[in-house]
């Protein structure tokens, strides 16, 4: 049996070669042996082969002896809340996200939305798929749950909606399943939406939803501009990442939108914490100086962001990778509460998002991710440390290599999944300096 689906935070393969049904059935029956969960909350994407997928789990649970919660078409960020507001012992979404349309896959929670990684059960679910399973002396029952008015409820209730401005706002759901949600938002909000590639759709007709990829964005940038819209929204096909373009079209850097959610969370909460991850950070540390907060470092992930959340009681958590983590939404990540919390802040301080960005870019110029493609990730990554941590007033090791100089620094890490490395660089006030050192970077990576 295949198990390659199996990684290190979620469950991600070809269908039907790496998951199919047998499989799928086999991952309930495991779930169940694993976290003894007696009621799980089960929901899939908009893939073509979701359902397929969903019904075979759906049967591994209930002859595991669990009852199961099915709330149909959702996104990540549903099964996260009805786990959670429901009272359930876990959760299983059916998705591959932003993997090409071939792929499905599965994420899981067990109580409360805690994650299921590699290191907490993960592993052990794929070393009990194989084997043989007895069925539980009773099995379990099914049910529908419906969680769209209680979810809905909740995000409104991130909002000032007494002083919310008329805005005009173009949202890309990429054919993913965002759209469900904005029209059951639509009638709650005074925003005019200019939908785009806006149905569910599993078969893609307008590519894969992956807003990162350039070509993707062509059509928000087109909608922004036709319509003269005050902001663009785009996300991935689960819709747990939401991505920003301003009223001029630009792609804003998710680094940003960190520094502005914190901002709004801690001018909340004053005193509180948040969370980031170390690619990217000053800008984060000016705004929790600022606000009386208190900036904590995470290393990459979202199963670490959120067990440092949990530890620090912290209010936000964000990656500049569009992964916004949230404690009143237990501790998980959401693609909807990022765009109406961004809303509200143009609304509250009457500036538009180029306004509330520029300001923070101009003292803060960053990179971006870049990424290259190496054979030896490890001997970069020694080469590069053997020439600039020298003379640098910090060396941190937290994810990666990050450098630290007095005007600018650096974070170059390997990727998880796949044979290369990913640079960021920023620096204070200094856009040239930021642009020179990335060049000088790159092209000491090439050269190893």
């Amino acid at each position: 049996m295949d198990l390659s689906c199996f990684k290190a935070y979620d469950i991600r393969g070809r269908v039907p070669d790496q998951l199919n049904a047998d499989v799928a059935e086999r991952i309930g029956r495991a779930f169940v042996q694993v976290t003894g969960a007696k009621k799980v909350v089960v929901g899939y994407d908009i893939r073509l082969s979701s359902p397929e997928i969903t019904k075979a789990l759906t049967k591994g649970l209930l002859l595991a002896g669990a009852d199961v919660h099915d709330i149909g078409l959702c996104g990540t960020e549903q099964i996260y809340f009805a786990t959670d507001h429901f009272d359930m012992d876990g959760g299983i979404m059916v998705t591959a996200s932003h993997n090409p349309e071939d792929y499905n896959g599965m994420k899981l929670v067990r109580e409360g939305s805690r994650p299921i990684s590699s290191d907490t059960g993960l592993l052990d679910i794929k070393e009990l798929v194989p084997g043989t399973f007895k069925d539980a002396a009773k099995s379990g029952e099914y049910h529908t749950l419906h969680t769209m008015v209680p979810y809905i409820e909740h995000l409104l209730g991130y909002l000032d909606r007494d002083n919310l401005k008329p805005l005009k706002i173009v949202c890309n759901a990429g054919n993913g399943g965002a759209g469900l949600v904005i029209n059951e938002l639509e009638d709650h909000l005074p925003f005019t939406f200019i939908k785009v590639h806006h149905d569910p759709d599993g078969s893609f007709p307008n590519g894969v939803p992956n807003p990162l990829l350039e070509e993707n964005r062509a059509s928000t940038v087109e909608a922004l501009h036709k319509h003269g819209a005050d902001l663009g929204i785009a996300w991935d096909g689960d819709y747990d990442r939401c991505f920003f373009f301003d009223e001029t079209g630009r792609f804003v850097e998710g680094y940003y939108i960190v520094g502005l959610l914190a901002e709004y969370f801690l001018d909340r909460e004053k005193g509180g914490s948040v969370i980031h991850d170390p690619r990217l950070l000053w800008n984060t540390l000016d705004v929790a100086k600022q606000f009386g907060g208190k900036a904590i470092e995470s290393k990459t992930g979202h199963a670490f962001i959120k067990e440092r959340m949990r530890k620090e009681d912290a209010v936000y958590g964000g990656e500049m990778s569009a992964h916004h983590y949230f404690r009143d939404f237990a501790y998980c990540d959401s693609g909807m509460i990022p765009w109406l919390v961004v809303a509200n802040l143009m609304s509250r301080e009457n500036k538009s998002l180029a306004q509330l960005i520029d300001e923070r870019a101009a003292r803060f110029p960053a990179s971006g991710e870049i990424n290259r493609t190496l054979r030896d990730a490890d001997a970069v990554l020694e080469a590069i440390e053997a020439e600039y941590a020298p003379g640098a007033i910090s060396v941190g090791k937290t994810d990666g290599l990050s450098v630290e100089y007095p005007e600018w620094r650096f974070n170059l890490r390997k990727s998880n999944t796949e044979p290369l490395v990913r640079l960021n660089v920023e620096s204070r006030g200094d856009e040239a300096l930021m642009r020179a050192k990335t060049k000088e970077l790159l092209a000491k990576i090439d050269a190893v």
